[in-house]
């Protein structure tokens, strides 16, 4: 049986906490579990690539509260979890079990809590089973999961019933306004690119070649869209000076000094080993130089231009902390900057990712390069598209784009 010591929260109260539930010799302290309600629930929510996957596992005990939690369940393929996060998580055969952490245990009558697995997979048995909590099962009389590993991509959301198709309006009136992408009321920058009337991004967004221009491309798409009749599509090349990106010309200083991003992308071919950027976003505290999300060995990652800093550090257990980029399937990539606080984090479908998250505590493996300076950022613009520092060519697909100052969600 292996043991895999998660990676708590992202705040400075958890790191005290992990390491109060960490002996001295690295050894797992494991609180005796609590009696569970009957009614318990337990809601396993899972993201998944070839050959891998990550869940978000919630805990609901029911009518009763309990003190400490021990939860299991069983795969019915090869499954087999690598990583977890606020849950100390072992397998044995088919069988996981996740206990609490020291900080989070106690658990309130018709509260909840969450946690995180990562792992791998050579044949999923698609839908885990058997789930239970402090030996009581869970989710009804029987061992039925709550949500199985998808097969197939989400469904594309067809274009809204209410709302004409955008028609070409005279050279001397703006573009028709459509509603907004549901879900991002109140964001300063919220684009579904229906307002787009020609081939080339224009009007709210711009086409730009920082440095050099070459063989990458931005064009407005009708074929491949998440919601509506538009999207974005970018061709990028390999090659430096085969960047190509989509710049916004809304001010997006009103956001403030905490900026939440969602952004649905879809790609066709898997992140390659060499480093590549597919958002970027000025950082007037640090040069004006771009804080990039891209990709680096096989991986999503965070990179500062000004100094090349990583989040997660390169190391094979940092990159084992973050995931690929789904391909051929439309995914929500959401993030969070906090300027004041030099925070940021990152969710991909909704389910957090701990190697793409920096605490304010420096973390070996993770963000313990990312704080090798004081960081404070002051994000200006946003910008979306295709660089390659090396090998990796990719064809990208940008909609319902949203930038606020709170969590706007997928």
């Amino acid at each position: 049986m292996t043991i895999l010591r998660a990676r708590p929260a992202p705040t400075l109260a958890v790191v005290a906490a992990l390491a109060a539930a960490v002996t001295a010799t690295g050894t797992a302290v494991l609180v005796v579990p609590a009696a569970a309600a009957q009614g318990c629930r337990v809601d396993y929510t899972p993201n998944q690539w070839p050959g891998g996957f990550t869940a978000n596992v919630k805990v609901t005990p029911g009518d009763s509260a309990v003190s400490s939690w021990t939860v299991t369940w069983t795969y019915a393929g090869d499954e087999r979890v690598t990583n977890g996060w606020n849950a100390t998580v072992s397998q044995s055969g088919s069988t996981v079990t996740a206990r609490n952490m020291s900080y989070n245990g106690s658990i309130p009558a018709g509260g909840a809590t969450e946690f995180g697995v990562q792992g791998t997979y050579g044949t999923s048995g698609g839908s885990p089973s058997g789930f239970s909590l402090n030996g009581v099962p869970c989710n009804g009389t029987g061992p039925t999961p709550t949500t199985g590993v998808p097969t197939t991509p989400p469904p594309t959301t067809p274009p809204p019933t209410t709302t004409p198709p955008p028609t070409t309006p005279p050279p001397t009136t703006p573009p028709p306004t459509t509603p907004p992408p549901a879900g991002c009321a109140g964001a300063v920058l919220c684009d579904g690119f229906e307002n787009q009337t020609g081939s080339t991004p224009s009007g709210d967004w711009t086409v730009v070649n920082p440095d050099c221009s070459g063989a990458g491309t931005a064009t407005i798409d009708t074929t491949t869209t998440h919601s509506g009749s538009r999207a974005v599509r970018i061709n990028g090349a390999a090659g430096y000076c085969n960047h190509v990106f989509i710049r916004s010309t809304k001010n997006l200083s009103s956001v403030g000094s905490v900026r939440y991003g969602r952004i649905w992308v879809r790609h066709t071919t898997a992140q390659p080993t060499d480093h590549t950027t597919m958002m970027a976003m000025a950082d007037a505290a640090d040069g004006n130089r771009d804080l990039r999300m891209g990709g680096q060995n096989a991986a999503l990652q965070w990179n500062r231009a000004s100094d090349d800093a990583t989040l997660p550090e390169q190391s094979p257990a940092g990159v084992a902390q973050s995931v690929p980029l789904p391909i051929n399937r439309w995914t929500c990539l959401e993030f969070m900057v906090d300027g004041s606080a030099g925070q940021l984090r990152t969710w991909l479908d909704g389910t957090a990712i701990a190697g793409l998250t920096a605490d304010g505590v420096p973390t070996h493996d993770i963000d313990g390069q990312w704080y090798n300076r004081t960081w404070r950022p002051q994000l200006t613009d946003l910008k979306l598209g295709w660089e390659s520092y090396g090998n990796g060519a990719d064809t990208l697909w940008y909609d319902d784009v949203a930038v606020g100052s709170s969590r706007i969600g997928c």
